[in-house]
Order: C-alpha cells, then structure tokens, then sequence
C-alpha cells in the first residue's frame, strides 16, 4: 500500500533524499570555502578583511554609504565622549 491515510510516501522520500542531497552539498561547499580562506591566509591575507569584503559586496552602495556613515558618526561620539571630562559619581 503506497498511500497511508492520504499521505504518499514515495513524494515524502523524494522530498526527503533531494534535501539530503543539498545538505551534502553544502557540507561540501562549505569545506571548498574553508579551504580558499586557509590559501588566503597561507598567502599572507587577512582572512577578517575578506570576510568583511564579502559581506560588503552583497550591499548595494546606498546601504556601504549608509553603514559607513553610521560607523563615522559612532566613532566620533566615543571619540568625543572620551575627550570630554568624565562626570564625577555623588
């Protein structure tokens, strides 16, 4: 009997072994990565500044404009913050 109480076992196992499939291959993918990142860092590259190239390039440029606004306004607050005398505790 291939239908238990409508439920269609040879789609649940189709299903089942193509996202077993996909996991391998990301498992795979995921190791080809690691292994570009240990010749990186072999060759003497950062592989944080990489890391960092990356996440930048998935940004269209208003967002890169907009972070790096962010993190301009940020740095010079605690810049200023520490420059200015401290507030003394009662």
């Amino acid at each position: 009997m291939s239908d238990v109480v409508g439920i269609a076992g040879d789609r649940i196992r189709s299903f089942i072994e193509r996202i077993e499939q996909i996991e391998t291959e990301l498992k795979e993918l995921t190791e080809a990565k690691k292994e570009i990142f240990s010749e990186a860092k072999g060759e003497g590259f950062d592989v944080k500044v990489l890391k960092e190239i990356l996440k930048l390039r998935k940004q269209d440029q208003e967002e890169r404009d907009e972070h790096e606004t962010l993190l301009d306004v940020y740095m010079r607050a605690m810049d200023e913050a520490s420059s200015a005398p401290a507030a003394q505790a009662a």
